[in-house]
């Protein structure tokens, strides 16, 4: 007789509470000494306090719509009303407001308007939204209010602890446009360091001795301070993961969990993430609090909540401002196409656009960097295998419109600060169609519109399926050879003759740069 093991079902976490949080800090001698952190910051301005369903419904619709739920189900939170002015979140600090006038801005964006109150009511928040819609000073504000808190338990002549606030990045770029915005709000004179491998570990060290207020990483060099002892993370207060999911897809996630587990349990957590694959949600059952979702898109929220990736709703966001087109060309015939088009793109629009060329490799990215200074087209490249200096510079001279192409691999894919990006050109496709959604959103930001080229082949075929959904979800025309082929490989695979591999194709009646290149 065979015994049959039953096996016994994986129980959830149980959840995290700020109070089960403050009661594990002083439970834990490492943390048992520190002062409670100040949280709630935000008093709710009396014209929001008592908002009707449909007045709430309203706010949430102002520049898209905002999804906004515990991020668990059994969690009890309180969820304050997003904000409509700069005001109503920072009317009291004059020197907020005088920066964010500086700054010309006109009002929140929809993900600062919600981030901002469950922030500053000491909530921890997770952010999801298009990229150039604002994420970084959704929580670089509220931070640093946060420290200003906390500093107030402090005598003048009182040692304050510091680090307060660390802000993990995935990539040098993206971290050191954090700390671009940090001092161009120099803000009380609070001191920032931003540690990234690839520079320079001594200037990093020493900027760390004095006392630092606001640390911007990237966890492997963060960790390599750490573990000499360079920078202590047991005062940090408020932590920010910023792009999650990248971090994750870089293989960070043993840097991430040793990095939070330096640092107090009842901390504040803010962590934004373009996706949400199945690492990015365990990463934030461990280590928020009561979280509370706030997703700027359109989707239904059962769907959001049903364990897809929230690739859909990105989509959603940014794929719909990005008319999309896609040829099938064989790779011995790229390299003249896209010499066509950027003849065209030159003789149409002049010095009046921005191209970023997506490859799948840094030798493709130098080959083609060369070949097209062999044909006179001004161009520059960006990729992991270049010094610090050469991707600086590259970023530089696209932004300022010194060069208006970049061929770069998918490093460039996220978190790359270039707002005025006109056209994006996928010469090889992505290996995941996450990847493409992070291409495409290179364009066509902040309620910009923008076009992508995408070359496809029949090697491209384990992402037809996907690339279909993503086109009928944010309105775009399916080409009928990209129907015909998904099916073929669909039908191939049943029949056992075929698996999962990537490639696709569109031909759109709207006119655009793109198609008039023809």
């Amino acid at each position: 007789m065979q015994l049959k093991l039953i096996e016994k079902p994986v129980e959830p976490e149980p959840l995290k509470t700020i109070e089960s949080s403050i009661a594990e800090r002083l439970e834990d001698d490492n943390f048992k000494w520190m002062r409670p952190i100040e949280r709630n910051l935000y008093k709710v301005p009396n014209e929001q306090k008592f908002l009707s369903e449909d007045q709430l419904k309203d706010a949430y619709s102002q520049g898209g719509v905002m999804n906004v739920y515990p991020f668990r189900e059994d969690s009890k939170v309180d969820i304050p009303p997003p904000v409509s002015s700069f005001e109503q979140a920072f009317g009291s600090n004059q020197a907020i407001m005088n920066e964010i006038k500086k700054n010309g801005f006109d009002k929140p964006s929809p993900i600062q308007a919600q981030m901002w109150p469950i922030l500053l009511s000491g909530q921890d928040c997770i952010g999801v939204s298009q990229t150039g819609s604002g994420k970084t000073l959704a929580f670089l504000l509220p931070a640093f209010l946060h420290i200003d808190a906390q500093y107030k338990q402090y005598d003048a002549n009182e040692k304050k602890p510091s680090p307060s606030v660390l802000v993990l990045s995935p990539t040098r770029e993206l971290a050191q446009q954090i700390e671009g915005e940090v001092q161009k709000y120099s803000y009380n004179g609070y001191k920032s360091v931003c540690l990234y491998g690839g520079g320079s570990r001594k200037e990093q060290v020493d900027s760390c001795k004095g006392g630092i207020e606001i640390v911007i990483a990237t966890p492997g060099r963060l960790t390599d301070l750490s573990n000499d002892g360079v920078i202590s993370l047991a005062s940090v207060t408020y932590v920010v993961l910023d792009e999650a999911d990248r971090m994750l897809d870089m293989g960070f996630e043993a840097a991430i969990r040793r990095i939070l587990f330096e640092i107090r349990p009842d901390r504040l957590v803010a962590l934004t993430s373009a996706t949400w694959p199945e690492g990015v949600r365990k990463l934030t059952d461990r280590y928020t609090k009561q979280a509370i979702m706030a997703v700027n898109g359109s989707l239904d929220l059962t769907v959001i909540k049903s364990q897809m990736t929230l690739l859909q709703l990105i989509c959603f966001q940014s794929c719909k401002t990005v008319t999309q087109f896609f040829e099938f060309v064989p790779h011995e015939n790229r390299f003249d196409r896209v010499c066509e088009i950027v003849n065209f793109l030159n003789t149409a629009h002049g010095k009046n656009y921005k191209m970023i060329i997506f490859v799948k490799s840094k030798v493709m990215a130098d080959h083609l960097s060369s070949d097209f200074c062999m044909k006179g087209i001004n161009s520059q490249g960006l990729h992991g295998g270049r010094s610090q200096t050469d991707r600086e510079l590259s970023l530089k001279m696209l932004r300022s419109g010194e060069v208006q192409i970049l061929v770069a691999t998918d490093l460039a894919s996220r978190g790359i600060d270039v707002p005025d990006i006109t056209h994006v050109l996928n010469y090889d496709f992505p290996m995941d169609i996450e990847e493409y959604v992070h291409r495409v959103g290179r364009t066509g930001r902040a309620g910009r519109n923008g076009e992508a080229m995408s070359f496809m082949w029949w090697n491209d075929r384990s992402n037809f399926e996907g690339l279909i959904s993503i086109l009928e979800k944010s309105g775009q025309e399916v080409p009928e050879q990209l129907r015909r082929d998904a099916a073929r490989y669909r039908q191939k695979c049943q029949d056992g003759r075929d698996g999962p591999r990537p490639n696709f194709r569109n031909k759109s009646n709207k006119e655009s740069s793109f198609q008039s290149s023809y």
